[in-house]
């Protein structure tokens, strides 16, 4: 990575995207000088430069909630730089582990948002809903609809039809989603499994 361009700000300050390495969350946003930079690179834990107290400060100093440097990115102006860290506890200083107060889970887009949709119908009585109604039929119904909707994405593998396969998977995950809520679990327990198995 070629060196971050400090000169472009009065007081040689760039701003600083931490974000977690394994989840992708943003945790906080710092900034940086020349000698925050060049001290988070040699000691692996990120340090900023804080205007408040004015001087450089590794983030954890006091709480022990250490931001460990994985490895650095910047934008296209050199003037951004995009930390990638592990993280040791909650980052903000408000207790929450990002300072959007938000959980440092992973993020899977649009299918978290399903994943939640599925859950909330999971307990609904909405007599409309084709959800709530698979799951009142039970376990077995479930899993029924996966493998038929397995079926039926193999078959029209075979055939040269992208638009009917792409169709069929997508009916496959979204069995597949609610076969993993019928059991308890979420996406985010395979995906686990899929990392140990690849870390192996």
């Amino acid at each position: 990575m070629s060196q971050p361009n400090f000169t472009k700000s009065p007081d040689g300050l760039i701003p600083a995207i931490i974000q977690d390495a394994k989840t992708k969350r943003v945790l906080m946003l710092g900034y940086m000088n020349a000698a925050a930079w060049e001290k988070t690179q040699k000691e692996g834990r990120v340090t900023f430069f804080s205007r408040s107290k004015n001087r450089l400060w590794t983030k954890g100093e006091e709480s022990g909630h250490f931001l460990t440097y994985i490895s650095g990115q910047l934008d296209c102006d050199a003037d951004t730089l995009l930390i990638q860290v592990h993280a040791k506890g909650p980052t903000c200083h408000t207790g929450s582990d990002t300072c959007w107060n938000e959980k440092n889970t992973p993020s899977h887009g649009f299918l978290d948002d399903l994943e939640a949709i599925i859950k909330q119908r999971k307990d609904s009585q909405d007599s409309n809903s084709y959800v709530a109604q698979l799951f009142k039929k039970g376990i077995n119904k479930v899993a029924q609809k996966v493998g038929e909707e397995a079926v039926e994405t193999v078959i029209e593998a075979k055939d040269n039809d992208s638009t009917l396969f792409l169709n069929e998977s997508a009916d496959l995950l979204f069995h597949y989603l609610i076969l993993l809520q019928a059991k308890g679990f979420e996406l985010q327990d395979v995906i686990t499994i899929l990392e140990k198995r690849h870390h192996a």
